[in-house]
């Protein structure tokens, strides 16, 4: 992972802001959901992505009752 070179406060609130040229280049517009994730002692920021809730897949995902579902599990229900 690449330091970025930008350091940041964060606020009362436990806030902290995005550096426009940072969300510029990641594509991260007002909005939209970002996932936080903890890997040993780093805080991690991701754009949300859904994945499967059966098989955490990213590929070929379609929505179905707010819950996510690969076209791979999908089929395996299928032929149940």
């Amino acid at each position: 992972m690449k330091p970025a070179g930008v350091v940041r406060k964060v606020d009362q609130l436990g806030r902290i802001v995005l550096p426009k040229s940072l969300r510029k280049r990641y594509q991260m517009n007002e909005g939209d959901p970002v996932e936080i994730l903890v890997q040993g002692d780093q805080i991690i920021l991701e754009r949300y992505r859904p994945r499967c809730v059966f098989c955490s897949s990213m590929e070929g995902i379609t929505e179905y009752k707010n819950r996510y579902l690969c076209a791979r599990c999908i089929t395996e229900m299928k032929a149940l």
